[in-house]
């Protein structure tokens, strides 16, 4: 599992939430303590640059928010960001500097780091997605097992026990993924890889990697 590490998949100098990944070894880990930091870190921000909407909310001066967006607490919205119609954040998200959460994107309990784009019909839950990563329109994690159990991240001839029942996927930085594609629970997709598009990705995919289907993933060139 050592190339599944928050080291390996995240620089953590592109997100406010870096002190969240302290003192953990897998990006996941962080999964059940957003809400928590979110309070934490939302009451330490600028005012000069950061205004409160409602409970729990925070959102940048710069950010651009259209007024059909429907944002829940715990939240906060980074500089230059972009949410755009009709988008719905549920609450326990931290959408990244200039970051693009598009139309009918809907996002809950996740982490974006600074420049992540989610611009068109994206479903992201219980999440982490590095820098610059970009989900092409109507690529969707799937955060639940269909037999509802518990996830299980296996790779390199190993496994780590998650204790998640909810956990939709982990996208090193700049990774990209196809239009349509569906990454099912506990996906974690290394930096730099592409993921074709229409998909269906399971497990882990390797960092600088081309994913064409299941079993067929090559190395890019």
């Amino acid at each position: 599992m050592k190339n599944y590490t928050i080291e390996k998949l995240l620089d953590l100098s592109h997100t406010e939430a870096a002190e969240l990944f302290v003192g953990k070894i897998y990006p996941w880990e962080v999964l059940g303590e957003i809400h928590d930091f979110i309070l934490k870190l939302g009451s330490t921000l600028d005012p000069q640059e950061y205004e409160q909407r409602g409970e729990n909310l925070w959102v940048a001066k710069s950010a651009k928010v259209a007024g059909s967006a429907s944002i829940q607490g715990p939240a906060i919205i980074g500089k230059e960001a972009e949410i755009r119609h009709c988008a719905f954040i549920r609450g326990d998200v931290i959408v990244g500097e200039g970051a693009v959460v598009g139309n009918s994107t809907e996002l809950k309990n996740c982490v974006l780091f600074h420049k992540v784009q989610v611009p068109h019909y994206n479903y992201v839950g219980d999440s982490v997605l590095g820098y610059r990563a970009h989900m092409g329109a109507g690529s969707i994690c799937s955060n639940v097992k269909s037999d509802k159990k518990l996830v299980v991240v296996k790779a390199e001839g190993a496994s780590a026990e998650t204790g998640r029942k909810k956990f939709g996927a982990i996208l090193g930085d700049l990774v990209e993924v196809g239009c349509g594609s569906v990454l099912n629970p506990g996906s974690v997709i290394g930096r730099e890889s592409h993921i074709y598009p229409l998909s269906s990705v399971r497990g882990c995919v390797p960092a600088q990697s081309i994913y064409k289907q299941a079993g067929q993933v090559v190395k890019k060139q």
